[in-house]
């Protein structure tokens, strides 16, 4: 049984499969072909997530990843800086990110099995399905187990840069202006849940550059398939 038509065109912009002059037809693309390209589009997305994030800055200096204060706090900055606490908030922007570098990298391993246990009703879904559909399937595949791993490794961060205490003591120093998220109470819980989400906002923006070019990755496989429209 092969893919369809229409699986694939929902997944391939038109004007990037148009320009494939190497691509084979629909009819030519198998399972095992569709499969297989999707697999090396994902190992090749969620590496270079995973080692972007990573890096050094990789969270504090990406606008789009970067972990702002929890709300609570945000809203009473006006307020903490004319009492001098500014800077203390500023520290903790930086260290908060610092920490979700430092945990982002574990899940590297994880996101490769996923990819390996690949079904091809698991291809199906994510040719068939919308422009998070390789989101989700990461999402449904990691995302409790990364939150297991992330969470002590970003606890041992917090705790030995004395983070914990200074996330404490600014949320004791906020006016209680509203209750505290439960995702807020704790920095590693709150730091943890937010890499979790930068991990997964960067797979899409690597999900889109491939699809946008899949020829640019250098993969065969992923130019085969994703050119086989036409």
């Amino acid at each position: 049984m092969q893919i369809s038509r229409r699986s694939i065109a929902v997944l391939i912009p038109l004007s990037v499969l148009a320009a494939s002059a190497f691509a084979l037809s629909l009819d030519d693309l198998t399972n095992k072909d569709a499969s297989g390209g999707l697999k090396a589009a994902l190992e090749t997305g969620s590496s270079q997530a995973v080692s972007k994030l990573g890096a050094d800055g990789g969270f504090l200096n990406n606008d789009k990843v970067r972990i702002p204060l929890p709300k609570i706090l945000e809203q009473a900055r006006p307020i903490l800086k004319m009492t001098g606490k500014g800077q203390q908030l500023d520290d903790l922007v930086v260290q908060m990110n610092h920490a979700a570098e430092a945990a982002v990298p574990m899940a590297k391993p994880l996101l490769l099995d996923a990819v390996k246990s690949m079904t091809v009703t698991d291809a199906k879904n994510i040719l068939t399905g919308g422009e998070t559909s390789v989101t989700d399937f990461f999402r449904g595949k990691t995302q409790d187990k990364l939150a297991v791993q992330f969470l002590p490794v970003v606890k041992k961060v917090t705790d030995k840069s004395g983070l914990a205490t200074k996330y404490n003591a600014a949320m004791n120093l906020a006016p209680k202006i509203g209750v505290i998220a439960k995702d807020q109470a704790t920095v590693e819980g709150y730091v943890t849940q937010r890499a979790l989400d930068g991990l997964y906002t960067m797979i899409a923006e690597e999900e889109k550059a491939i699809r946008a070019d899949p020829l640019g990755t250098g993969s065969k496989l992923i130019g085969k398939v994703f050119g086989a429209l036409k």
